[in-house]
């Protein structure tokens, strides 16, 4: 599995960005797609994800201020977020996590600069 991530960049408080990550190889019906951030000196966290019945699962520090969309045909995930302050500067890393028989094995895409800064 490789995952390609893009967007991110510099944004206002209160501005809005959207990143976009596409998974190519083999793909699983029970992978659930979705994306992680660190910001410095904290832990990865999670942001939101998405399995493929549709069941989102967002990051506390979210807030209702995010959404998540996922293409199955094309193998994508997408999330919009809106209303960003300065806590949500981190490195956005995508993230695809496959069932196992115990526990999960995570794919991960290159992270991407995300900069909210007035």
């Amino acid at each position: 599995v490789q995952l390609q991530a893009s967007g991110g960049g510099a944004v206002q408080p209160g501005g809005s960005l959207r990143l976009s990550c596409a998974a190519s190889g083999d793909i699983f019906s029970s992978d659930i797609m979705g994306w992680y951030r660190q910001g410095r000196g904290n832990q990865r966290e999670l942001v939101a994800d998405m399995t493929r019945e549709g069941v989102v699962d967002f990051g506390p520090s979210v807030g209702g201020r995010f959404t998540i969309k996922r293409d199955y045909a094309e193998n994508t995930v997408t999330p919009e977020m809106n209303d960003l302050q300065s806590e949500d500067t981190a490195v956005y890393y995508c993230n695809l996590r496959r069932p196992q028989e115990q526990g999960f094995k995570n794919f991960w895409g290159q992270g991407t600069l995300v900069t909210v800064s007035s």
